[in-house]
């Protein structure tokens, strides 16, 4: 899932992607909060992280309003908002960040479609909550960047991923091309997930990349 954080506190912004990233989340940070209604008009996102001393709300009638989410809810965006209040940032120890991704499963709705919680493909499922992953009943003993790359390709089943993009999502570097940095964990991947199976699921599609998807 996808989630646009827009905060100009640099510290606070990278710790809260760093964490989020390593529960499975892609995360676009905007600094300014321009930049971010600007990036969310322009890309889909499962939800938006925002500071509240970034967007400027207007009383109406004693109730406290938001100009500029009300002109994303004009143009037919409808991105749930999480605000982040200045006194109450997740900047803290571990404890404060399992609050706040408890808070990010809330506004993703988590709680009420547990659906949300696991991806199937084939006889793969793999439950996002508690980062495991099993394959027709034996449990595939992953890495955590081994989790999150499949994640990754679960979470867009059936699209081609390019090695650029894997890069940049699961490990936030840019991928240099002339490397086979991603090929190589690709193929760790594979041995665990698809060599032990007959049916294979990681797919290679040449010059594009790569697809996880069930296939005759």
């Amino acid at each position: 899932m996808r989630i646009l954080l827009v905060d100009d506190e640099s510290k606070t912004a990278a710790y809260l992607r760093k964490g989020l990233a390593e529960n499975g989340f892609a995360v676009d940070v905007a600094s300014q909060g321009q930049s971010g209604i600007d990036l969310a008009h322009k890309a889909e996102y499962d939800l938006m992280v925002v500071n509240t001393m970034l967007v400027n709300p207007v009383v109406v009638n004693g109730m406290q309003e938001w100009p500029v989410f009300s002109q994303l809810r004009r143009s037919g965006k409808h991105t749930p908002v999480l605000f982040l209040a200045a006194g109450g940032r997740a900047d803290g120890p571990v404890r404060g960040f399992s609050d706040f991704l408890t808070r990010i499963h809330s506004a993703l709705g988590w709680g009420k479609d547990q659906g949300l919680e696991r991806l199937r493909i084939g006889d793969l499922e793999i439950d996002l909550m508690r980062q495991r992953a099993v394959r027709a009943g034996h449990r595939l003993d992953l890495t955590h960047k081994e989790f999150l790359l499949l994640s990754l390709l679960a979470r867009r089943a059936g699209e081609v991923l390019s090695r650029t993009f894997i890069a940049d999502q699961v490990w936030d570097i840019n991928f240099d091309s002339n490397t086979n940095f991603v090929d190589v964990h690709i193929r760790r991947l594979r041995a665990k997930l698809d060599d032990p199976f007959e049916k294979k699921l990681i797919h290679t599609v040449r010059g594009r990349g790569y697809v996880l998807e069930e296939r005759p």
